[in-house]
């Protein structure tokens, strides 16, 4: 167990902007549990800090890159344009949200099955997926946990296996997905080191991936800043309050944290 005092760091606003979707309130409350990168992890507030359940060997290879501690988002909020009184709010209301650096494989298994959906269904379809065909771990306490399959074992599932599991339509695009990428086509650790479109593009080249899935993984799971998913939410909210379309030249190398802020925004509007 270690403690910790971060900047801009709120987990349960994290746990609620749409982008992890094994983040989530701990059952006996008071708290938050992550299952990633083959560990589980649980955080606890403590006074002004938070105690995380690692050692801190694991914080410091694993979790503090993964909540992207390096990058300075206090810096993204002091740049947006003070006459823009939608994105301060929205600055504000989801202040705490870091863009997780997740795996870009679980975020391509996410965000196909994210389609025509929504969080507490893809929370569960993900679930499902995993406990089906991910390996089991165990935390510190001997629960057992299951990480994301591998690209291999889903590919080899049968396509009623997964629609047995309440995937439905998207069962076919999972496994044809899984069955390109186990074959390395695209190489998706090759992905972080290109530029935003090309990457992009490389996703798209895959079954049941389309725009708004490939920006989601660009974004969630390479770390492409400028990725700019939009949904219907941020569909929404750019025809509502950015009718000439939203400034990406202004806020070129961060605009995706903004697209975060303002789903998070759209989503709860404060109410977490």
């Amino acid at each position: 167990m270690i403690r910790q005092q971060l900047a801009w760091f709120d987990p349960a606003r994290i746990g609620h902007s749409g982008q992890c979707f094994r983040f989530a309130p701990l059952p006996e409350g008071g708290g938050w549990g992550l299952t990633a990168r083959g560990r589980r992890l649980c955080i606890r507030p403590d006074g002004d800090g938070f105690l995380f359940d690692c050692t801190p060997e694991e914080w410091e290879t694993v979790w503090y890159p993964y909540f992207d501690l390096d990058t300075d988002y206090e810096a993204f909020a002091a740049a947006v344009n003070p006459r823009d009184a939608y994105m301060t709010a929205a600055v504000a209301c989801a202040a705490g949200v870091r863009i997780l650096r997740q795996d870009p494989w679980e975020t391509t298994v996410a965000f196909i099955l994210s389609q025509q959906s929504n969080i507490p269904r893809i929370t569960r379809n993900l679930e499902a997926v995993c406990r089906a065909y991910g390996a089991p771990f165990a935390d510190r306490e001997g629960n057992i946990w299951y990480d994301i399959p591998t690209p291999a074992a889903l590919a080899a599932a049968s396509e009623e296996e997964l629609r047995a599991l309440g995937l439905g339509y998207r069962a076919p695009y999972l496994r044809a997905a899984a069955a390109r990428i186990a074959a390395g086509q695209p190489d998706l650790a090759s992905l972080a080191a290109m530029p935003y479109k090309k990457a992009h593009a490389a996703l798209l080249t895959l079954p049941g991936v389309g725009v708004k899935v490939a920006d989601c993984v660009c974004l969630f799971g390479l770390h492409k800043l400028d990725a700019f998913p939009i949904d219907t939410h941020i569909r929404q909210m750019l025809d509502a309050h950015y009718k000439r379309g939203f400034p990406m030249r202004r806020y070129k190398g961060f605009a995706g944290v903004l697209q975060q802020y303002a789903f998070y925004y759209e989503l709860y509007g404060g109410k977490t």
